[in-house]
């Protein structure tokens, strides 16, 4: 974390008064609201999404109060999805804690989720902060469409290399272009910037999820998802991908019956995890995570160097090598 604190050096006293703005705006008159909401705050992440938000409005113009808007909006939007996405993996663990669903059930989990959700928008509107709203609620739609078309590939386990990439290109880095485009807007109209911002969000969206998927293939992790999660749930990653592009048809049947196979999870993990290491899967997916690396650094390039500039460049880098 003391990488971290370092990156956010240059907008610190944002994230500060950001905290404290967005505690209150996740207050209710519902005492139950209130309870789970206070433990929802107390167990808050990196806080890499509004953090990505401020240095990019930083880095092109000051911060201002669209900018806490913008970054109040995805904040909410991201918790209420993570939320919403505990209950739909029947995930009982989040961070290492128990998740929303797990202490109160997934039927007042779906209302958080969706209390969140009205909240961003809410406040959207009440800011008239319209061109933001739109931006974040396009992320909404892509994100939507991603987890739905990874539930369809995964039915059938015939995910391609082009088709994962698309996955993770909705999914997860949608979500991260909306923070460095709205963050980008809050502070300039000129539309070439705000899109190679956007570009700059998708481009460390892709290395960001990658480095996810790559947990699952560690030989211990301390993410607080199980390693062999993504197998359980038979989610196809790129490391998996790229090993069966290399494997003869009775190699990837053997695998995917594996996958399939109601077996012992130990056994069916070690066999599958030796044969991504066997067949250079972790490398591969590494390699592709470093070019999505030096693309968004390259976008950078564009830009005159600041403080902000400088904590984007190293908070890159520390999402494709951090530990967890």
């Amino acid at each position: 974390m003391g990488q971290l604190t370092k990156i956010k050096s240059p907008v610190s006293e944002d994230l500060s008064r950001f905290n404290l703005l967005f505690s209150k705006t996740m207050k209710s008159k519902v005492p139950l609201l209130d309870i789970i909401t206070n433990y929802v705050l107390k167990r808050k992440g990196k806080q890499i999404r509004p953090l990505f938000v401020f240095l990019t409005a930083k880095m092109i113009g000051e911060v201002n109060s669209s900018t806490y808007t913008a970054a109040t909006l995805i904040e909410l939007l991201h918790t209420a999805t993570l939320i919403h996405d505990d209950v739909v993996d029947d995930s009982y663990e989040r961070r290492g804690f128990l998740s929303i669903n797990a202490l109160w059930k997934s039927k007042i989990a779906v209302l958080l989720g969706d209390y969140l959700l009205a909240k961003g928008l809410l406040i959207s509107v009440e800011n008239k902060e319209y061109k933001i709203l739109e931006i974040v609620s396009e992320a909404v739609k892509e994100m939507s469409e991603g987890e739905l078309l990874q539930i369809q590939k995964s039915r059938k386990l015939n995910i391609s290399e082009e088709e994962y990439f698309e996955i993770i290109r909705k999914k997860t880095a949608a979500l991260i272009a909306s923070c460095t485009a709205s963050g980008a807007r809050s502070v300039t109209a000129d539309n070439t910037i705000i899109n190679q911002m956007k570009d700059f969000g998708i481009k460390i969206g892709m290395a960001f999820q990658i480095k996810d998927d790559l947990f699952d293939y560690e030989k211990t992790t301390i993410t607080g998802k199980p390693r062999g999660n993504d197998i359980q749930e038979k989610k196809l990653t790129i490391p998996l991908i790229a090993s069966l592009a290399k494997a003869s048809p009775s190699e990837r049947k053997e695998v995917l019956k594996l996958i399939n196979r109601k077996s012992s999870k130990r056994l069916t993990h070690n066999k599958i995890y030796n044969f991504v290491h066997e067949k250079g899967g972790l490398e591969y997916a590494k390699k592709r995570m470093y070019e999505y690396r030096d693309e968004a650094l390259n976008i950078l390039n564009n830009f005159k160097s600041n403080e902000a500039l400088k904590s984007l460049s190293v908070l890159v880098n520390f999402i494709v090598e951090r530990k967890n």
